[in-house]
């Protein structure tokens, strides 16, 4: 049992109406949500005693990992307790009165420009990198130039008092960045008969010829889908590979637990970040049309 007194705060990376602060209300809507500036801001919160929480985004369909992230995680100390797969509409915005031809230059976070490349290629806008979505939209607000506009959620616009010159302008249809949540202390969760859970954990294997390979194949002849396996360099040494795992089940099934037995023979660490329920997202995922979307149009 927890001896923390509770804060009632759910921590954030962004300012608010950043995708990050939806996210946030979404899955932890009991609390308050607390926007921070870094992903170190947010799980520092929560190592702290700030905040009961922290909300944050992992992946995305489109431009994949967030990379920062998964170098964040492992040495946190804090527990993966939950996930929350939140669809991802960018809107350009700009001052009020401001034609889509006046625009020369925009603004988002860097991972939004990652979805949204067919419309900034188009119109040839110049890049600016800024900390968050909302942000930029805050940033484009309070610059009074109309030759800047910002990529950032709806939201956004109608806090900062901007005009939505078009709508929906990411790459793809199915853009949709998954959240984990951050816990200070693992949150133990009882193997039910038909419930389908999610086990994730950092390994890394042992410098030696075929390491890998045998690692994961206990995953194969146990029968365990792995859904996600990220790798990374740790250390500032090439010879030493972490990576960032993904399971469907629970630790208590059998299969997994033979499997996970017989990857610590291969490994000279092995970390578990938590075991939670899967998202009904993730269970629906093979039904969902991926198809090319059509391109932005205006509002």
């Amino acid at each position: 049992m927890s001896t923390r007194p509770a804060t009632g705060r759910v921590a954030y990376q962004g300012e608010p109406g950043a995708n990050s602060h939806l996210a946030a209300q979404q899955m932890a809507e009991h609390l308050e949500p607390m926007p921070c500036q870094t992903f170190e801001d947010a799980i520092g919160a929560v190592q702290s005693g700030t905040a009961d929480l922290a909300v944050i985004p992992i992946d995305n369909s489109s431009a994949g990992r967030v990379a920062d992230v998964h170098h964040l995680l492992p040495g946190s100390g804090l527990w993966l307790v939950g996930e929350h797969f939140l669809p991802i509409h960018f809107h350009l915005m700009a001052l009020p009165g401001t034609a889509i031809g006046e625009v020369r230059t925009a603004r988002s976070h860097a991972h939004a420009f990652g979805q949204c490349r067919t419309i900034m290629r188009e119109h040839g806008w110049r890049a600016v990198v800024a900390d968050d979505t909302a942000g930029a939209a805050r940033e484009v607000s309070e610059g009074g130039d109309p030759s800047v506009a910002a990529l950032a959620p709806a939201l956004a616009a109608e806090l900062y008092g901007l005009d939505v010159l078009a709508r929906d302008v990411e790459d793809e249809h199915h853009n949709t960045t998954r959240f984990v949540t951050l816990s200070p202390e693992p949150v133990e969760v009882e193997r039910q008969e038909g419930t389908p859970y999610v086990t994730s954990f950092v390994f890394r294997v042992r410098n030696i010829p075929s390491a890998l390979y045998k690692a994961l194949g206990g995953f194969a002849t146990n029968g365990v889908n792995m859904t996600k396996l990220e790798s990374y360099q740790v250390g500032g040494v090439f010879a030493a590979t972490q990576f960032y795992v993904d399971v469907e089940g629970h630790p208590d099934d059998t299969g997994l637990a033979y499997a996970l037995e017989e990857l610590s023979f291969f490994t000279d660490e092995l970390r578990m970040l938590g075991t939670y329920p899967a998202a009904a997202y993730r269970l629906a995922g093979s039904e969902r049309d991926t198809s090319a979307r059509p391109r932005p149009h205006a509002p």
